[in-house]
């Protein structure tokens, strides 16, 4: 079975997926959604690779060194041994706040023992190999571009022969080596001992940033995992991206095949309060300052998604002349989804825009620029909530009035509301706690369904839906109202098959969902042990930790028969929800022990 067994190295301006091999086979330079270089991920004859050729008597263990991003694979067999240890540079410069954040990725090849034989697989594919790619072995690097566009350019340095990495000879190692593959010509000598600098910097950098994160007394290392894993997918800016690839299918075969390298209002507002909850105020104050700086410019119209930079635009394009993921077409670039409305990403936002005031005062213009934006998303949220929109899940099909995202509009005015109260705004609070008055009452009346003893997906359906789940968490109703109990069995009974969660199993634009969404597992386990189901919650976490990829990463969705992760890899909601979901008995846990 193959299980995205992938590693992730990341400076949050670009990652690489490394296979257990130790092979590149996606790696977008300079920036997340730059186009490709090393795209075997999606074509593995034509994508390009980067990786070692050794014989059939090696195995490979493959980890990360303890609480960083950084990767080793060790390639074993009876009389050698050799690791590749993975970076890319990130960290601080000379206490000035400034990073180091170039578009290299540094393999130093560590010799362990024996002779090892290797020859090296460098096949670059630049610009999704959309082009012929062009080589020029000089006497300090292989520079490599495509015939489709010849401005960008890569740099391979190495202290092996580089035209004998060309011409794929062997090599016997007998000492360390190294290869630095660079975006830019480097105008400093690049040698081992460099290498050995980068690497000890970025270990500083990863080991200090995993310091500053709360601390568990169980689900501590899968919880520390996720939380750098999320942040790897963070651009040094504040935008946080949903999942680093592109086009991997939720159902092998199948054509939900979508582009997520882009920041999602709700997807980024959930990841970052999470990274904030566990220690990471940093990056909200990021967060929040690219959304101002995205939001202020655009004070009329709000969108669900932009582009890492701000972008607006994010037009999809499909690449059909790579044969997608396990031959799972199209493969897209873009995300045509930027165009539709989803009224219930504001709540999300607001309620992050709310920890932050509570928690986070800024500088008095700072503070005064969020409340214009407060402001103008409340006025957004109440022209909008009673209209049909596409909802969590992007349904490209007709608007619908989606439970969800009533209580989500509602948790907007809710939060504008107290954030009014904290700033004495208590005309702004009244008219919108009136607001989210009239949409209780409207999801209340609407929403819940007698025939089925739960409030169902949408005002006009009877169908069940994981979303329904977050009533509770973002504080609409009691955990202990019987009408939420009785919505998580129903939902339970409904869409948990086989220890895993569908987000819904009802017919859509493109079928019917054939795998299991990540996420909504994490939220039943949620939703069980607040309704006081905590053993079947505890039983179903510790299943569902087993279904990780060998580095316990997970993507969006898995398979219900073979367990094997789809979608795209690695996600952010699949990690906050697991972190989110891990909090809640590792805390109870310590209270226990500290009685």
């Amino acid at each position: 079975m193959d299980n995205l067994n992938y590693g992730v190295i990341g400076n949050c301006c670009t990652a690489a997926l490394i296979s257990e091999k130790g092979s590149i086979e996606w790696l977008c330079f300079p920036n997340f959604d730059s186009p490709s270089i090393f795209a075997a991920l999606l074509d593995c004859e034509k994508g390009g690779t980067f990786g070692f050729e050794v014989s059939e008597d090696y195995h490979t263990i493959q980890s990360y060194v303890p609480h960083t991003n950084i990767l080793s694979t060790t390639f074993v067999s009876e009389q050698d041994e050799f690791a590749v240890v993975d970076f890319m540079p990130c960290y601080e410069l000379y206490d000035n706040k400034e990073y180091y954040r170039p578009a290299e990725v540094y393999r130093y090849i560590r010799w362990i023992k024996g002779r090892p034989r290797i020859k090296v697989n460098y096949h670059p594919a630049p610009d999704y190999a959309r082009g012929k790619a062009f080589f020029n072995v000089t006497s300090r690097y292989i520079e490599t571009y495509s015939s489709s566009n010849n401005k960008d350019r890569q740099y391979l340095y190495s202290s092996l022969p580089l035209q004998g990495i060309v011409d794929h000879q062997e090599f016997i190692l007998e000492k360390d080596e190294f290869f630095l593959l660079s975006y830019n010509e480097k105008v400093m000598p690049v040698d081992i001992e460099r290498e050995k600098l980068e690497y000890c910097r970025t270990l500083v950098y990863w080991l200090n940033w995993t310091d500053r994160t709360r601390k568990f007394t169980i689900y501590n290392d899968i919880i520390e995992r996720s939380l750098l894993t999320l942040k790897m997918m963070s651009f040094y800016n504040g935008a946080v991206l949903a999942s680093l690839t592109t086009s991997l299918p939720e159902s092998v075969g199948e054509v939900r095949n979508w582009d997520y390298r882009f920041c999602w209002l709700r997807d980024a507002s959930m990841s970052i309060e999470t990274l904030f909850k566990i220690g990471h105020a940093d990056a909200a104050r990021k967060f929040m300052k690219f959304i101002q700086s995205t939001f202020v410019a655009e004070h009329d119209t709000y969108q669900i998604m932009y582009g890492i930079r701000g972008e607006r635009k994010l037009t999809e394009v499909i690449l059909d002349h790579l044969s997608g993921y396990k031959n799972s077409q199209p493969v897209r670039i873009g995300n045509d989804a930027y165009h539709q409305r989803q009224n219930d990403s504001f709540g999300y936002l607001m309620d992050l825009i709310y920890q932050y005031y509570r928690l986070m005062p800024g500088t008095l213009d700072e503070i005064e620029d969020m409340w214009e934006m407060v402001k103008s998303i409340m006025t957004t949220v109440m022209e909008n909530w009673r209209k049909p929109d596409k909802g969590i899940w992007e349904i490209r099909g007709e608007g619908q009035h989606f439970v969800s995202s009533k209580v989500m509009c509602w948790v907007a005015l809710d939060r504008g509301a107290r954030i009014a109260r904290i700033l004495n705004k208590y005309e702004n609070s009244r008219r919108w706690e009136e607001e989210a008055d009239a949409i209780k009452a409207d999801v209340m009346r609407n929403g819940w369904k007698e025939e089925i003893q739960s409030f169902s997906q949408a005002y006009g359906n009877l169908d069940l839906d994981s979303s329904l789940l977050l009533m509770e968490p973002y504080g609409f109703i009691d955990a202990d109202d019987i009408r939420y109990h009785k919505t998580v069995k129903a939902v339970k009974k409904s869409l948990l098959h086989k220890g895993l969660m569908y987000r819904y199993n009802t017919h859509d634009d493109f079928g019917c969902p054939s795998s299991a969404f990540t996420i909504c597992t994490f939220w039943l386990i949620r939703a069980l042990y607040v309704i006081g189901e905590k053993d079947e919650a505890r039983c179903l976490f510790d299943e569902i930790l087993q279904y990780s990829n060998h580095l316990g990463l997970f993507s969006e969705d898995i398979d219900f028969e073979t367990k094997e992760q789809l979608g795209n890899f690695p996600q952010a909601y699949s990690h906050l929800a697991l972190v989110n979901t891990a909090v809640l008995f590792a805390e109870e846990d310590k209270r226990l022990i500290f009685k």
